[in-house]
């Protein structure tokens, strides 16, 4: 696959998910990686999914064991809100049990999932391809710390999402919205931190090119909101959208003439209006 990029442009060529997916299943040694990726991925995703679902239970079984008396119209109230309550209390607790294990799957496999980034924008760039910053026990440090920041942000917006959600349509709305950019920011951290990116860097990107973060997320984040099938889902996208976002991400780059590398001289590696 041979890029089309424009150094200097403006604007990249948006590389759509078709193509990236064409791209990875004609490159053998990326398709079998993926799939490697794919089981590990799962079987870390539903043991964390199984444990906090049972945490939340537990934790919430006498409250939700104990009917209240609906022989009064008040007691009739009392009981449509404890139902209520109770339907609604077991949607969202998925949701957020479903979010802390895969960011515990996250954190877990993102050495894998790093080489596949890596593996994935060599074979793209060919002879072009931009080296990544220097492997010292500085840098490993670096990126522990950043991966550390991601999924104490994770958590935030999980807390976050949990509280908003209750509020009619725009609750909603601001959730999807925010597991959108998230799930773009957990993509695009295998290639960045490759880079040395400061996790503000990273955001800085995101917000600069907001769009093309939110083709990236939109679809993870809506097989996220899948109850059940959203373990094994994701699991399988999941290598699929690291390599689309390590590619589009490599476009827009290159497009912009701009060396990525945090640990190149700031003069040459960050103009002012760039991220």
């Amino acid at each position: 696959m041979k890029s089309t990029h424009k150094p200097g442009g403006d604007t990249a060529d948006w590389i759509p998910l078709s193509t990236s997916a064409s791209f990875l299943f004609s490159n053998g040694i990326l398709l079998v990686w993926s799939l490697m990726l794919v089981v590990i991925t799962a079987l870390l995703t539903w043991g964390g999914f199984f444990l906090t679902t049972e945490l939340f239970d537990n934790l919430t079984s006498d409250f939700f064991s104990s009917k209240p008396v609906h022989e009064s119209f008040y007691g009739w109230v009392k009981y449509l809100g404890w139902v209520t309550s109770k339907y609604l209390f077991f949607f969202v607790s998925r949701i957020v049990a479903f979010f802390l294990a895969f960011l515990a799957a996250f954190s877990l496999s993102a050495p894998l999932y790093v080489f596949l980034s890596m593996a994935a924008e060599k074979r793209y760039c060919g002879d072009e391809y931009e080296a990544d910053a220097a492997l010292t026990l500085k840098g490993i440090m670096i990126d522990l710390f950043e991966g550390i920041k991601i999924g104490l942000l994770g958590i935030f917006i999980t807390i976050l999402a949990l509280m908003v959600s209750f509020i009619p349509l725009i609750g909603q709305l601001a959730v999807f919205f925010l597991y959108c950019f998230y799930c773009a920011l957990m993509f695009l951290d295998y290639t960045t931190s490759r880079k040395r990116w400061s996790l503000s860097r990273k955001i800085n990107w995101l917000q600069q090119h907001h769009t093309k973060a939110f083709k990236i997320g939109v679809i993870p984040a809506l097989i996220s909101m899948i109850p059940i099938l959203n373990l094994f889902l994701m699991a399988l996208v999941f290598p699929l959208f690291t390599v689309h976002a390590t590619l589009n991400f490599s476009q827009i780059n290159r497009y912009s003439g701009m060396p990525s590398v945090q640990n190149k001289p700031i003069s040459d590696s960050i103009r002012p209006d760039q991220p």
